[in-house]
């Protein structure tokens, strides 16, 4: 049997119901597969023309999410310059890397992924200043604020300052590329990441830009560069193709000097101004993860940003809202759309240890996701122990696994797994460090195997 977060029986049905989009495409329910890194992309800094070409792999996992029933499934961060990466092992799309294997990759990756009705969306990103320090030492980002801690245990270089015209060059019409690129490769629409402190989060907190021209300064001029963005998108694919754009936002940094939810509220009446087919809100950045700040009441109210969102969501009146983070019982999705603070609902670490989670609660057979035994407040153990788990579900397809979503998979549940697990980690930050040390980039992928030897 199953062990699953603790709950009472739930009502699922309005968690089946349509949500519609403003440039017309409809998304089966209100499930929303929130973007996962997997790492599992080609990599190879002595080939870099080739690199960020999604593999078999990639294709399995989401073979295993493409039957889960969710109404939107987002990729992972697929980024749009070839040295700025979240990390070593992420698609990407840029136009120096433009060969037959990876336009063919990505017609794949969106064709599994549509399999039982989902929409199919591309998750573009830039790293900036929270490039690895291995990947590039001289990261662009809005100003030249360099992120002083390490994250899965690499480190990161000094940022350069874009120029007016770099911004041009190397963000916005990297961004349009993409986009164009997952048009005709068979995707539904692209979100834009503006959230977490990668690039476009960059320009829009008060923490890291730092500029004084018009992308610096006022909220307006610091979100300058996401509408310049979706305005380029939308001259290159209008809206009455039915390709969704949306963004993913923070709805609070928790931070002195970071976004506040009256910065995120006049930042979203434009985003729905301009016409945002979705908006997705979470919180936090690398150099304040939002769990460790919330109150204990929020955190029994399970979804991390709830409070936020309430304030937030009457922005919008057209701009379908999504709430990721912290979801784990059927009970509190349903209160939270009851309660009018969201739309739809995105999940993240509970569907690496249950890929179609959306399908049994629809379905009456979960009331809750697994039970996962890692603290939630252990933010980078239950990260890296999600991308394990990705990983394992790379390693078949749907059909070599006997139709079994779930084969392979390492059960958090079970606390002498998360203790193996854990010293499975510790080895893998010393080679991670020793790589470093040598300027060495590889995946922050740790494979692990989960039944018990």
């Amino acid at each position: 049997m199953v062990r699953r977060f603790p709950t009472a029986a739930p009502e699922s049905s309005i968690l089946g119901e349509h949500l519609k989009f403003p440039s017309g495409k409809i998304a089966q329910n209100r499930f929303l597969k929130a973007a996962l890194t997997e790492m599992l992309s080609i990599f190879d800094p002595s080939t870099p023309g080739a690199n960020g070409v999604p593999t078999q792999e990639i294709i399995n996992v989401y073979d295993k999410w493409g039957n889960g029933q969710f109404g939107v499934i987002l990729t992972g961060n697929v980024q749009v310059s070839p040295v700025h990466l979240e990390a070593p092992g992420n698609a990407m799309i840029f136009k120096e890397g433009e060969t037959p294997a990876r336009r063919e990759a990505y017609k794949k990756w969106a064709n599994v992924t549509k399999q039982d009705g989902a929409l199919a969306v591309v998750q573009l990103s830039h790293g900036g200043r929270q490039t690895p320090i291995t990947v590039n030492k001289t990261p662009f980002s809005a100003s030249d604020v360099q992120l002083d801690k390490e994250v899965r245990f690499i480190g990161f270089g000094k940022p350069v300052p874009l120029t007016p015209e770099q911004i041009k060059t190397e963000v916005i019409e990297r961004f349009v590329y993409a986009a164009k690129y997952a048009y005709e490769t068979g995707f539904d629409g692209v979100q834009l990441h503006g959230a977490h402190g990668y690039l476009l989060a960059q320009f829009t907190s008060p923490t890291t830009n730092k500029r004084t021209d018009h992308y610096g300064g006022s909220v307006s001029n610091r979100q300058r560069i996401v509408l310049e963005i979706f305005d380029a998108i939308r001259k290159e694919i209008p809206a009455s193709t039915g390709f969704l754009i949306g963004l993913k936002t923070n709805s609070v940094e928790f931070q002195s000097e970071g976004t506040t939810v009256d910065d995120a509220i006049e930042m979203c009446r434009a985003y729905e101004n301009i016409g945002f087919d979705f908006v997705e809100l979470s919180g936090g950045t690398y150099e304040q993860l939002a769990f460790q700040h919330l109150k204990e009441s929020t955190k029994r109210r399970e979804a991390f940003f709830l409070e936020f969102a309430e304030k937030i969501r009457p922005v919008f009146k057209n701009t379908v809202v999504y709430l990721t983070g912290g979801f784990r019982t059927v009970n509190a999705m349903v209160e939270a759309i009851k309660s009018g603070a969201t739309q739809g609902i995105g999940l993240g670490r509970p569907i690496t240890a249950e890929p179609d989670l959306p399908k049994k609660i629809l379905q009456k057979l979960a009331p809750s996701a697994v039970f996962d035994a890692i603290d939630q407040s252990e933010f980078v153990l239950s990260l890296l122990a999600s991308n394990t788990q990705i990983e394992q579900m790379g390693r078949n397809s749907l059909k070599e696994a006997n139709n079994d979503v779930t084969y392979g998979l390492s059960d958090f549940s079970d606390e002498d797994t998360v203790k193996r697990f854990g010293k499975a980690v510790e080895e893998f930050a010393e080679l991670l460090k020793i790589q470093a040390s040598r300027g060495v980039a590889i995946p922050n992928v740790i494979t692990f195997e989960g039944v018990k030897a």
